[in-house]
């Protein structure tokens, strides 16, 4: 055979062609024919039977190979799969490139986690079906295998080396790790052995006779985490082998994965002490309880042939005692010896790390590689130039894993060059900054959105690529084309006229001059206000959205498709909310709400009104279970147009002789339920967005409308992860909310809400919000709330802590209402305290929602009728 004057030995390649329903990438196939025949194989995907496929096909093994400069003579032998036996035929001098230098070099890539609903909510689709008895467990598991086999196939064709598994889930990865250990609240039932969908989905969801477990956010992310609920008593076992499942089921398909697994300790640092043990019980001191099931599903996944494993221990981002960093090295010393044979991956993200904590993790025993978080921990950067330790493998989390902005390819390489001189070529590694759940799945799927606005995306699939695209780079082989295409959008970005407006960035950089505070105190404003309202004492009332129904999604569906006319829109959303009204007055509820049956989403629907957001058809992302949002892309400087909820509203008020509240988001949650523009300070983009809300308001002032809530759901899911941090955040926050509401008279009362966050440590920020009245989560956190007010801390505005779960289907009867209440009195003043659910009523059925109402009336009324007669 001819060779090349580089050509150190001879050497035979072989392209195997497969129908698409053959394994493209069976390692195993690979391995008997490299034995068999001693040559090295590559895989070339045709759509048909037939070989001469091969001319069209060739100018794609470019990709495959790492050896670009210089050419050398090549022998191919063909194998054909198509008739079930394999064939050799013989193409001889192919032209292909060749470096020797590189030919050893891998391209080293990997994926944190990836999306888990599916590019069209395939799965929430499916839950829901399964949940209202409609299929089977049996579709059920069929649509989530499906779904796995697609993303495994995706980023194996993509060319990822690193694949997760076990990051898919049924409902949340905290919730896997609580089923893994066993460790079921004790009202759930369970008598051993694997857990099953009932006792699964009843943890998360509750069900008729028992609530489910508090749910939180994830981190300061907008996705939602199921608490473990833990205590000195909890009987850990062994009783989900999903991960092993998992593994096995991708390796059947020929993808080697890496088994990812929420992190020993920081499954228990974000767990709670369960009801009836002591709020100071030391979590860590289960440590010892759940590392032996560790062990046994590490011994099954060696068992069947993993080589890599990933825990995430994000945790390590937070403000850690010396305790607490000590557990880490406890843990993994622990499990050094049961680790042995495999490489261990240690994740962390969201933020830098910490020095002590960068200390700790890269000194854990047994442990081969980290991944860090390098675009919101930009000064870990400088710790792993100064001590990562040597012969590591650092996995460079350079792709951001919570925005849809295409990557800076030729910044982003320029870091990875000088982190290979810090760790060597080959351990540095490509890779996403978190996992890819925080974003939308895939941009392929939008075919509407705007071209240029397009061309600045990247959602999960196009992620994906991006990574291998860096990853090839480094090996030598970058995509000179691809990378040109990404310096072209992002000066596209930069040059846009779309993305700026001086006006606007005049009249938010002018904000700055001023706290923006009410000119009265809120004790005075309460008086003023129950003198227009005339509200009784705990008045009671919804937090704003009621039942969207399959027809009212119809309706909305149709009307932007334009299939029904604006009237026909008008008359049957009026109708809608015609319902709403005449049911709450049936109720006897105090304080109306029109229910939202206009809108989509809390944040989408202001979105689609404001200048400078974007959207998608099918950008979804996962909030918790089969809940999915669809964040507005927030690409230049934000205005108000025109009024948005002023006719909705005020058409609402003309139906009762009761207060209707005039339903807003506020501009912290449109800013952090969106996805954000990267190229000027978060805080810009808010005051933008707060003057955006200011006009509205007062619209809705002047519209006769005396009662406006503007709500703040997202503000603590904002805060920052490092406490040093929190001041500056809290500032620009908390006077963005200020900014909406400042210029409305005594006599509008001011209302807020916020859900599913820890708020006791920002209760401070909360009063320095000044509303005239806050609805509150309670209850699904076990009333977590109250304990701040029993410490001392004085509220003066109106207080509403939820009495009610909405996120379960489970109705709350009204002596469990009535209880609630009664514990609530304890803490705060009988003028002060409103009577309401924990949040909106979309996600439930009218079934549901009446009883659960009618019981929460009744009980304010019992109480009010006690007080009275106790005067």
């Amino acid at each position: 055979m001819k060779g090349s004057c580089c050509l150190q030995h001879a050497c035979i390649h072989v392209m195997y062609f497969w129908k698409l329903s053959f394994n493209p990438n069976s390692k195993a196939m690979r391995s008997t024919l490299v034995k068999a025949y001693g040559v090295n194989i590559y895989p070339v995907i045709v759509h048909n039977s037939s070989p001469t496929t091969l001319h069209q096909s060739i100018i794609s093994i470019n990709n495959l190979f790492l050896h670009p400069i210089s050419f050398v003579s090549t022998t191919f032998l063909l194998l054909s799969f198509f008739t079930g036996t394999t064939t050799l035929r013989r193409v001889s001098h192919f032209f292909l490139p060749f470096q020797p230098t590189s030919f050893n070099r891998t391209m080293a890539s990997h994926i944190v986690g990836y999306p888990r609903m599916g590019p069209k909510r395939e799965l929430k689709f499916a839950l829901e079906s399964f949940w209202d008895g409609k299929s089977s467990a049996e579709d059920l598991q069929k649509v989530a295998a499906d779904l796995r086999s697609s993303i495994w196939k995706q980023m194996s064709d993509a060319g990822i080396k690193y694949i997760p598994s076990n990051t898919f889930s049924y409902y949340d990865q905290v919730l896997d790790t609580t089923a893994l250990l066993g460790a079921v609240p004790s009202r759930y039932n369970w008598n051993g052995g694997e857990i099953g969908f009932d006792t699964y989905f009843s943890m998360a969801r509750g069900n008729a006779s028992v609530p489910a477990m508090e749910m939180t956010k994830w981190f300061d992310t907008n996705y939602h985490f199921i608490v473990p609920e833990l205590g000195p008593d909890v009987k850990f076992s062994y009783a989900s082998h999903k991960a092993v499942t998992e593994y096995k089921e991708a390796k059947a398909l020929g993808v080697d994965t890496v088994p990812v697994f929420v992190g020993p300790v920081s499954y228990l640092l974000l767990s709670k002490p369960a009801k009836g043990v002591a709020k100071t019980f030391d979590l860590l001191s289960l440590l010892d309880k759940i590392l032996p099931i560790y062990k046994e599903v590490i011994a099954e996944l060696k068992e069947a042939g993993a080589t890599w494993i990933q825990f995430d221990e994000a945790t390590l981002v937070k403000d850690l005692e010396a305790y607490q960093l000590e557990a880490f090295t406890k843990a993994y010393s622990e499990l050094e010896s049961a680790c042995s044979g495999l490489n261990v991956i240690v994740a962390t993200y969201f933020a830098d790390v910490p020095a002590e904590a960068f200390k700790t993790l890269t000194s854990l025993p047994g442990v081969s590689g980290y991944t860090f978080d390098l675009i919101r921990g930009e000064q870990t950067l400088a710790l792993i130039k100064s001590s990562f330790p040597s012969g590591k493998y650092l996995f460079a989390g350079i792709v951001d894993g919570r925005n849809i902005w295409a990557n800076d390819l030729a910044g982003s390489l320029t870091v990875l060059e000088s982190l290979e001189g810090v760790v060597g070529k080959d351990k540095l590694v490509v890779s996403t900054s978190c996992s890819l759940l925080h974003t939308a799945v895939d941009l392929v799927n939008e075919t509407k959105l705007d071209d240029e606005i397009k061309s600045w995306l990247a959602f999960a699939a196009q992620k994906v690529v991006e990574v291998n695209a860096l990853a090839k780079a480094l090996a030598g082989q970058k995509d000179e084309a691809y990378f040109s295409a990404n310096a072209a959008a992002q000066a596209s970005r930069k040059s846009s006229p779309r993305v700026t407006n001086e006006a606007v960035q005049k009249a938010a950089a002018a904000l700055r001059g001023s706290d923006h505070r009410r000119a009265t105190n809120v004790s005075a404003r309460l008086d003023a206000q129950q003198k227009k309202l005339n509200l009784p004492i705990l008045p009671t009332t919804t937090i704003g959205s009621f039942p969207q129904t399959i027809e009212l999604r119809r309706v909305r569906r149709e009307y932007k498709a334009k299939k029904i006319s604006e009237e026909e829109y008008v008359k049957a959303i009026k109708e809608e909310i015609s319902k709403v009204v005449q049911l709450q007055e049936e109720l006897d509820i105090d304080v109306l709400v029109h229910g939202e049956p206009e809108r989509n989403d809390m944040v989408e629907y202001f979105g689609e009104q404001l200048s400078g957001f974007a959207f998608t058809a099918n950008g979804w992302v996962q909030s918790y279970g089969s809940r999915c949002v669809k964040p507005p892309i927030i690409y230049g400087d934000v205005s108000r147009p025109k009024a948005m909820t002023v006719f909705w509203s005020s058409l609402a008020q003309e139906m009762t002789k009761r207060p209707m509240k005039g339903m807003l988001t506020g501009p912290v949650t449109i800013l952090n339920w969106s996805f954000v523009r990267n190229d000027q300070p978060r805080f810009e983009t808010c005051y933008q967005i707060a003057l955006a809300i200011k006009d509205e308001v007062e619209d809705l002032e002047k519209a006769g409308i005396t009662v406006i809530q503007i709500d703040e759901a997202a503000l603590r899911e904002g805060l920052p992860l490092r406490k040093a941090e929190h001041g500056f955040y809290l500032d620009w926050a908390v006077h963005s909310f200020r900014i909406t509401n400042v210029g409305v008279a005594d006599t509008t009362q001011i209302h807020t809400h916020m859900c599913y966050s820890n708020f006791n440590d920002i209760i401070h920020s909360i009063i320095n919000m000044d509303a005239d009245v806050i609805t509150i989560e309670n209850s699904r956190s076990d009333e977590k709330l109250l304990s701040v007010f029993r410490e001392g801390v004085k509220y003066g505005a109106g207080i509403g802590p939820g009495v009610y779960d909405i996120h379960s289907p489970r109705i709350p009867s009204m002596e469990e209402i009535y209880d609630r209440v009664n514990k609530m009195l304890a803490v705060l003043e009988t003028n002060i305290l409103w009577v309401n659910p924990d949040c909106g009523l979309k996600t439930r059925k009218y079934g549901e929602v009446k009883p659960a109402l009618q019981n929460m009336v009744t009980a304010a009324k019992k109480l009010r009728a006690e007080l009275a007669s106790a005067k």
